[in-house]
């Protein structure tokens, strides 16, 4: 979008969800990390009766989040600096968010930022992202040297988990894109690590979701719209099936009577993001809908991840729970760079250009 075609309300409204959607898919993820690998009757074992209802202790204390959080922030990361290189000519967004996931890589086996990497910015000198959350193996594998996966040659072409999925929130943020190419952008930053078509159809079905709630419209037109456009993708089934499975849950069952295997059984990538999804559609208001989506069973981080994701793109941030905001690790990072995302996306001619540039926003997100 043009920067004349963003009005005061707006903008004020875009930050929102951006806010909403980045900080909702953090309290999914550091909801879920509790229970993890559980099943529904291992987490009621654990929890009561009524399975998790709040916050629990993982990796220490509550609220810790994972490395989907991690990698989704390193995507904003990439994303903006995308914008910030456009006024060089080197126009590549996929690169970019390559670059991002490899200094995300650093943090998995360096003790801490590392002053002598030029092109850290800021974030990659956040020392709490320096800590090993569960990493995925495809993650850990793809982004172990500098060769970027590409939708012809990807990386970890048998990986069909939900990592990838988890990471592509992001991408949905970008508003002014239409939403073709946004499940292009995904799909193509997913086979960076994750090559099967089950996973990489699945984040960029995922960020055409945050992309239609971020527009204000529903999530039921914009799953008829996510289904159309992966009717074109060769390898689409397990993803479409998996979706429409969910939307039929929704439809036929109350938020309560949401079983282990209504929507999907909560292996694969499809499968996860069809409980989010069935989830987000019956949820009563955002705390209703993570408890739904991490008691489930399976990948619970993930599941709350790709939740709260949507409902607070949906939503905005004013619909989060405050209590569960207040114990979030990395909560100032988190609206940190949603807000330099949205400043980036709505005034950046007036960051950086032909006739001027701010040298503080350059050396947050340098173009080298």
């Amino acid at each position: 979008m043009a920067t004349a075609l963003w009005g005061r309300a707006e903008q004020q409204d875009f930050r929102s969800r951006v806010r909403g959607a980045l900080l909702g898919s953090a309290i999914g993820d550091a909801l879920g990390a509790p229970v993890a690998g559980l099943s529904p009757d291992g987490i009621r074992a654990a929890h009561g009766p009524a399975g998790l209802t709040g916050p629990a202790p993982a990796h220490g204390r509550r609220g810790t989040v994972t490395a989907s959080t991690q990698l989704t922030l390193f995507t904003v990361d990439g994303l903006i600096r995308a914008h910030v290189r456009r006024d060089t000519g080197g126009w590549h967004p996929p690169t970019d968010v390559h670059r991002a996931y490899l200094r995300w890589a650093a943090t998995q086996h360096d003790w801490g930022p590392d002053e002598r990497r030029k092109d850290n910015g800021w974030l990659a000198q956040e020392e709490w992202l320096y800590a090993r959350r569960g990493p995925d193996r495809a993650c850990l594998t793809g982004f172990a040297d500098d060769t970027r996966g590409t939708p012809d040659q990807p990386k970890n072409p048998t990986a069909r988990d939900t990592a990838a999925t988890a990471r592509s929130a992001p991408f949905g943020l970008l508003v002014g894109w239409e939403p073709s190419l946004v499940l292009q952008l995904a799909v193509e930053c997913a086979t960076q690590s994750h090559g099967h078509p089950t996973a990489y159809l699945s984040a960029g079905a995922f960020a055409v979701l945050v992309h239609g709630l971020m527009r204000g419209e529903t999530l039921d037109a914009v799953l008829q719209r996510a289904l159309a456009l992966l009717a074109a993708r060769p390898g689409h089934q397990p993803v479409t099936d998996a979706l429409r499975r969910a939307v039929a849950a929704a439809s036929g069952a109350t938020a309560e009577s949401l079983s282990p295997g209504s929507p999907g059984e909560g292996g694969d990538a499809a499968d996860t993001l069809a409980v989010a999804v069935h989830c987000a559609l019956v949820a009563e208001d955002v705390p209703h809908g993570l408890r739904l989506a991490v008691n489930h069973g399976g990948d619970s981080s993930a599941t709350g991840a790709l939740c709260g994701a949507l409902l607070g793109a949906l939503h905005g941030e004013t619909a989060l729970p405050a209590a569960w905001l207040a114990e979030l690790e990395g909560r100032p990072t988190i609206l940190e760079l949603a807000d330099d995302f949205a400043l980036e996306m709505t005034q950046g001619p007036t960051l950086h250009g032909p006739a001027s540039s701010a040298p503080g926003w350059l050396t947050r997100y340098p173009r080298g």
